[in-house]
């Protein structure tokens, strides 16, 4: 079993732009009227940051373990996908800059009842995805064509006949 964990790096600038963010509209929301426009504008984006730091704060507290049989969320918000019972698998990429060189990559699994959302700062994101790749091709399932772009990436390259992919 391995078990992986979101790096304090990288979770120290979501930290920070969370607490920077709610700063910025919760500092001014008290002291504009409650009857001011600008109030519930200021209040919708002081929530939405105050939620960013709630999630950066649970990628803090869980850590994530893959055996042969499973791969498992462990923290605050438990949760489990069996391989295999998966029934779909999307790697997308994200782009920060417009030639597309800078960016993230998120695995999103599903199961019966569950859905894992993995980001690619998270530590042996690499083998999750080599392994997440292998259980889709052994349940045959249908991947989009960015997903299989996105896997090679890893030097995944796909079998769907379910040997699986290889690479």
């Amino acid at each position: 079993m391995s078990s992986h964990r979101y790096p304090r790096r990288g979770l120290t600038g979501d930290y920070v732009r969370a607490a920077a963010g709610l700063a910025l509209t919760a500092g001014p929301l008290a002291a504009v009227p409650a009857s001011s426009v600008a109030a519930p504008v200021l209040g919708a984006i002081a929530l939405l940051f105050a939620v960013f730091g709630v999630r950066t704060a649970l990628r803090h507290a869980s850590r994530v373990e893959m055996d042969d049989d499973r791969l498992a969320l462990v923290g605050p918000r438990m949760r489990i996908v069996a391989w295999r019972e998966i029934t779909g698998l999307r790697l997308r990429y994200f782009a920060t800059r417009r030639d597309r060189s800078g960016g993230w990559m998120q695995l999103v699994l599903t199961s019966p009842g569950t859905t894992l959302r993995l980001d690619s700062t998270l530590e042996g994101f690499p083998a999750i995805a080599r392994r997440a790749a292998r259980a889709a091709c052994e349940r045959r399932i249908k991947l989009t064509p960015a997903t299989v772009d996105n896997l090679r990436v890893f030097g995944v390259t796909l079998d769907m006949s379910g040997r699986g992919p290889e690479g």
